[in-house]
Parts: structure tokens; C-alpha cells; sequence
């Protein structure tokens, strides 16, 4: 199929307005129907038009698998149901005073890797939701691990500055091969840039030809 390239709103940072898995990918309603049809084609889902706290950012306000939906506290609870309705599966606010949720976990159906800003409570609650085992941690010095991996059932893209050890270490977590890379001409926050799923991979009109070969190699598209 290959991987393809594309804008929002006229932005290459395409991950911050759409969360996908591998059925579904949720975009901001009202966004051009031209490019709900390319997302929906190239990845081989059916779009669901959603909302998180009445925006259009769901990229950090969702971490989502096959399993479940989690959001942000933020989110009202007429979104959760429409979430859920659409999609069938269990969608629930994560109950935790930081809001970014898609920035803080990183999940396939395997395996979460959480934020270490996330406690005990809401590490179950990612567990419950989401279906998988955890394992808080850092990536580098950061703490937003949801921004720099992109995970999916066959492979996992992540933070170009780690050692090899540890990229190899979260694929074994996540059960998948994985391999570093940036996005959009060097940009680390990957999620940013990059809306993946076990079919296919869409990335930000801005990534250069080698992120495309590194990205392709990661998650095995």
C-alpha cells in the first residue's frame, strides 16, 4: 500500500489532530471530507467524527488500541458515548489531574508503556481500559512516552535519540520489532507527525524520504 504522505489543516503535524487503530481512526468533526476519505483509504478504517472537550486536538487528548478509548478528564461525557457508540468499544476519562493522555501513554494490544507522572490508580485504570499489561518509564529524560512512540501489532516507532538497547527493549515490550526515527525534517515528538496502524502508516508532508524508510522499517508498513 505504502506509506503516504498529508496535511491538516494545512499542518504537517497530522498526529495531533487524529488518533487511529485498526478499525477505527477519530477525526475532528468537520474536518474535509477529501481528507477523512485519504485517512480512511490509506489506513484501512471507517472514520469517526469526535471531539475531546469540545476540540479538535485528539492526538494528545486519546490513547486508544483495539481493546478500549481513554481520554481526557476533560472530556464531556456526551463525547465518551458518542465515542463508544461508534465504535463499540469502552471509552472512559482517565482519572488523572494531567490531561495530555496521548502524550503520557503509548499502547498496541500487547502492552502499554505510561508516563511515570501517571500513579498507581490511573495505571490501572490504562490496564482496565486498554487491555494490556504496563510498564511505567522514561524515554531519554522525558516523560511524555506518548509523544515519542508510535506503536502499533506489528511494530513500533520511536524516539531517535535512544540508544539501541533501548529500542530494542521497547519493541520486546511491546512484543514487535522497533527502530528509531523523526518526522517532518527532524522533528523527535513523533506521535506529532505520524498516525499508524497495523495496515499502514500516514505521516506529515513535511517528513524527508530517509524518515520515510526509517519509519516504514519501524512499524513494519
Amino acid at each position: 500500500m505504502g506509506l503516504h504522505l498529508l496535511d491538516i489543516y494545512r499542518s504537517p503535524n497530522i498526529g495531533i489532530f487524529v488518533k487511529a487503530n485498526d478499525r477505527f481512526i477519530l477525526v475532528p468533526k468537520g474536518l474535509a471530507e477529501t481528507k477523512t476519505q485519504k485517512l480512511s483509504s490509506d489506513l484501512a478504517v471507517t472514520a469517526v467524527p469526535a471531539s475531546i472537550a469540545e476540540s479538535r486536538l485528539l492526538g494528545p487528548l486519546v490513547a486508544m488500541n483495539n481493546n478500549g478509548v481513554l481520554t481526557s478528564r476533560l472530556a464531556e461525557s456526551t463525547e465518551l458515548a458518542e465515542i463508544s457508540r461508534a465504535t463499540g468499544l469502552p471509552a472512559a476519562a482517565l482519572n488523572s489531574r494531567f490531561t495530555a493522555v496521548g502524550n503520557l501513554i503509548a499502547a498496541n494490544d500487547r502492552f502499554a508503556v505510561v508516563s511515570p507522572l501517571l500513579d498507581a490508580a490511573a495505571v490501572r485504570q490504562v490496564r482496565d481500559v486498554l487491555g494490556t499489561e504496563t510498564e511505567s518509564m522514561g524515554i531519554d529524560e522525558y516523560t511524555q512516552v506518548g509523544a515519542l512512540i508510535v506503536a502499533t501489532n506489528r511494530g513500533a516507532a520511536v524516539y531517535p535519540g535512544l540508544a539501541e538497547t533501548e529500542v530494542g527493549r521497547i519493541g520486546s515490550l511491546f512484543g514487535v520489532s522497533a527502530g528509531p526515527t523523526s518526522v517532518n525534517r527532524g522533528v523527535p515528538y513523533i506521535a506529532s507527525g505520524i498516525v499508524a496502524n497495523s495496515s499502514n502508516a500516514v505521516a506529515g508532508n513535511q517528513t524527508t524520504g530517509p524518515e520515510l524508510v526509517f519509519i516504514t522499517k519501524a512499524l513494519s508498513v
